[in-house]
């Protein structure tokens, strides 16, 4: 054997140790560990109870939705017109109108302009209505009248104010033709309107 055969032998045996140290100081590879998804609890961990919700004062019930247009210089402008009954179930019921751009807006203003129009009804101890009313409303007519032990009798837009008022055995007619739901409601809440307490 030569001297660069020796010298070779060396050579291969340093780098047979570094290659054996280096393998020792490496750890060993990890193992895949779970994944944590964002948001995840732990099972004895609960989730914080949301508040309730606060219940409006008022109930609302839409009886019209369309949508408007207008023609300016520019071309078609078009809008969104709400009617809506509003009620606190107690005796207060009013009617209003909105129209905006857009239909949450509407809703909004109809619901302003209903507070702004409300009346107190009249009512017996049973939440009745002490005697036959009618009234007029632009070409709606309306009849209400007490009916004991009936419930609400009552159709359109007139069972809506007549709910919304919180009044129970009560019968409604529509005497007219017209199917104009906003002008039933308005003739229902008119004629609630002119009750009189029996004393």
């Amino acid at each position: 054997m030569n001297i660069m055969d020796e010298e070779n032998k060396d050579v291969n045996i340093e780098e047979a140790k570094v290659v054996v140290d280096a393998a020792v100081a490496t750890p060993p590879p990890k193992a895949p560990q779970e994944r944590s998804f964002r948001g995840s609890r732990q099972k004895n961990e609960r989730k914080p109870r949301r508040e309730p919700r606060a219940k409006p004062e008022f109930d609302q019930k839409i009886i019209a939705i369309r949508r408007v247009t207008r023609v300016a210089a520019g071309g078609r402008r078009f809008n969104f017109s709400v009617a809506l009954v509003t009620g606190n179930r107690k005796g207060q019921v009013g009617v209003g109108t909105g129209k905006a751009g857009d239909t949450s807006l509407a809703i909004e203003k109809a619901l302003k302009n209903a507070k702004k129009n409300m009346i107190m009804v009249r009512t017996t101890k049973t939440m009745s209505i002490p005697h036959e009313v009618r009234a007029k409303y632009s070409s709606a007519r309306v009849e209400i009248l007490p009916a004991k032990g009936r419930g609400i009798a009552a159709g359109s837009s007139v069972r809506d104010v007549i709910e919304l008022a919180g009044l129970k055995d009560v019968t409604a007619k529509l005497r007219s033709g017209t199917k104009n739901k906003l002008n039933n409601a308005r003739a229902a809440v008119k004629a609630l309107n002119s009750l009189k307490s029996l004393k």
